[in-house]
């Protein structure tokens, strides 16, 4: 039977805090990682624990992660993330409508798309490109200059993952102006999203191609881990919406950012207050 941890992250993890999902957890030790992170050991992983722990750390602001023991980020070969509101912290198409003057009725679908109220995802981001039509293409320079920021540990994590031997894909359902630069600028292996057609300067309201849906996010993740030889347990997968949940069930370390209910639901992993690089302490040595 595998023996397992617990780790506990938040904002200001206190002592006491950590000493009453210790008991909770049954557990036979704590390490105190930092201020806001702690390590309970062997602990208890019954259904019943798993539940009484998660619906405490819920109520009180802390993510909790139940980890096999010696677990190590080395041992991982591919970490793969969503981009829009995960490793940034915009929907950049939503951002565009918005100098476009339509960000309310791109927002909408954006939001029942992430919900999984719109399961055809290929024919909301058809709907809401076509609202753009006719923005000139400088706007999307404009959102990535200053509206467009990395979520809180992202360079952390990448480069930490990076410096194991970890190769990182970027796969996104949004645009490649913006996933190429973030490739660029975080020395990332791979990026993969959609092309929005433009055309004297102008979008056109199209998207160029193979839109890349859920099935699609999933297809790159298997093939970049197949790339590098990761077998599932060896993959990280990161996203928060609807359309990222076919890519994370492909991943033995699926983590929900910050994400929409639906998707800490089917999710093995949550960071609900935590940065991104809160995976990393899940990890031994």
């Amino acid at each position: 039977m595998t023996i397992h941890h617990l780790v506990l992250q938040s904002l200001s993890l206190s002592s006491e805090q950590a000493e009453q999902v210790a008991a909770l957890a049954q557990a036979q030790g704590l390490q105190r990682l930092s201020a806001t992170a702690a390590r309970l050991l062997d602990v208890q992983t019954d259904a019943a624990t798993r539940a009484e722990v998660r619906d405490w750390c819920d109520r009180n602001g802390i993510d909790q992660a139940f980890v096999p023991k010696g677990s190590r980020l080395s041992d991982c070969k591919v970490l793969v993330m969503d981009m829009d509101s995960t490793l940034i912290n915009i929907e950049c198409i939503d951002e565009i409508a918005d100098i476009a003057g339509v960000k309310p009725k791109v927002a909408e679908i954006t939001e029942a798309a992430m919900r999984g109220e719109i399961t055809d995802f290929s024919e909301s981001l058809r709907r809401r490109v076509a609202l753009l039509a006719g923005l000139p293409a400088r706007a999307l320079e404009q959102v990535y200059e200053e509206r467009l920021r990395l979520n809180p540990g992202a360079e952390r994590l990448i480069e930490t993952a990076q410096a194991a031997g970890i190769k990182v894909m970027l796969v996104s359902g949004g645009f490649t102006f913006f996933t190429d630069r973030l490739r660029e600028r975080l020395k990332l292996d791979n990026a993969q999203a959609n092309d929005l057609e433009i055309e004297n300067g102008v979008l056109t309201g199209k998207v160029r191609g193979e839109i890349i849906d859920a099935q699609g996010k999933a297809a790159r993740l298997r093939e970049f881990a197949r790339q590098h030889g990761a077998a599932p347990e060896q993959v990280i997968a990161m996203g928060d919406g609807a359309n990222d949940l076919k890519m994370l069930g492909a991943a033995g370390w699926s983590v929900a950012y910050h994400a929409k209910p639906i998707v800490r639901e089917q999710t093995r992993y949550a960071l609900n207050v935590s940065g991104l690089d809160g995976v990393l302490n899940w990890f031994e040595g």
